[in-house]
């Protein structure tokens, strides 16, 4: 049988055994994985916001290479949880990017393919 599934008359503790139970049906059900996690796979490190360990780095409405690497390829902006940054920043690095595509820097949305 498969990984992924498991036979619930498999029980070698059972009293029953495979006598009479179910009326002869194996009911299979699948074994519950937690997805999005990999035993593999070692410990994350902590993203920290550039712009605190940085104190040359300055958020600026005028600076779209630097208000690129935080918006995707659709053109929306990436989350905390994505680019690292803390809450203080990235409040100051949405109201920049609103700034920049204001006055057209920046693209609301990316067209064509």
């Amino acid at each position: 049988m498969s990984d992924d599934t498991r036979d619930i008359n498999d029980d070698t503790d059972s009293s029953e055994g495979n006598r009479g139970g179910r009326g002869g049906k194996q009911i299979v059900r699948p074994v519950i994985r937690m997805l999005g996690k990999s035993p593999s796979r070692g410990v994350a490190r902590r993203k920290v916001c550039r712009f605190c360990l940085d104190a040359t780095a300055v958020l600026d409405y005028k600076n779209p290479q630097l208000l690129k690497s935080f918006i995707t390829d659709r053109g929306k902006i990436t989350p905390r949880r994505v680019s690292g940054n803390c809450a203080k920043h990235q409040r100051a690095l949405a109201l920049a990017i609103r700034r920049a595509r204001m006055i057209s820097l920046l693209p609301f949305a990316v067209t064509g393919r």
